[in-house]
């Protein structure tokens, strides 16, 4: 009996590990051009505070294009506007500080855009974005990593980290309080077409 189940837990171990084999897929297979939805994506941050803790927020509208090229990932790009003026932290008071002059300064400054100078493939489903992200007037490289999550039925959905410090971009009020580090964790999701 015992050497049944152990049979037959092998059987369902191995029919798990080849369904998630052909799931599967690669940056190859999901090449194309793509409008970044709103529905699905969400582009969220945070920052550390002394003694613990962070200050978390997401933005609500953003626009931007990903073209994953066939023949050679590093040849694709990424195109993404966040529009600051759409923070949200869940309470209205700091939502506002950081739409002023002090942080985002969003009356002057209505876009932040990263626009990619190179992409490359760290893995069959993972890449490495550098780029150009431009806030305030200040433009400044970066770099991101890409983890590609689903893709089929005319979409795709990638989830992205990276950090970037926001001094370089005149955002350093509450430092050494709140941590120069910003923490960004997205999840973009892209239509075809």
């Amino acid at each position: 009996m015992r050497t049944r189940s152990l049979a037959i837990a092998a059987i369902a171990t191995a029919a798990v590990a080849i369904s998630a084999a052909h799931a599967a897929i690669s940056l190859g297979e999901a090449a194309g051009r793509y409008t970044i939805s709103q529905a699905g994506s969400n582009i969220r941050f945070s920052i550390g505070k002394a003694g613990g803790g962070s200050l978390a927020g997401a933005f609500a509208h953003f626009s931007g294009n990903i073209r994953i090229d066939r023949g050679d990932a590093g040849h694709s790009e990424v195109d993404i506007t966040i529009f600051p003026a759409s923070v949200t932290t869940g309470e209205q008071r700091i939502d506002a500080f950081l739409r002023s002059d002090a942080v985002f300064d969003a009356a002057n400054s209505p876009e932040i855009r990263f626009r990619s100078d190179s992409v490359r493939r760290t893995g069959d489903t993972s890449a490495l974005i550098t780029g150009s992200l431009t806030a305030r007037g200040r433009t400044m490289p970066e770099k991101f990593v890409a983890e590609l999550k689903s893709s089929g039925a005319g979409g795709i959905q990638f989830h992205v980290t990276g950090k970037v410090l926001r001094s370089r971009y005149g955002m350093d009020v509450g430092t050494p309080l709140y941590s120069n580090v910003v923490d960004f964790d997205m999840m973009l999701a892209g239509r075809r077409g």
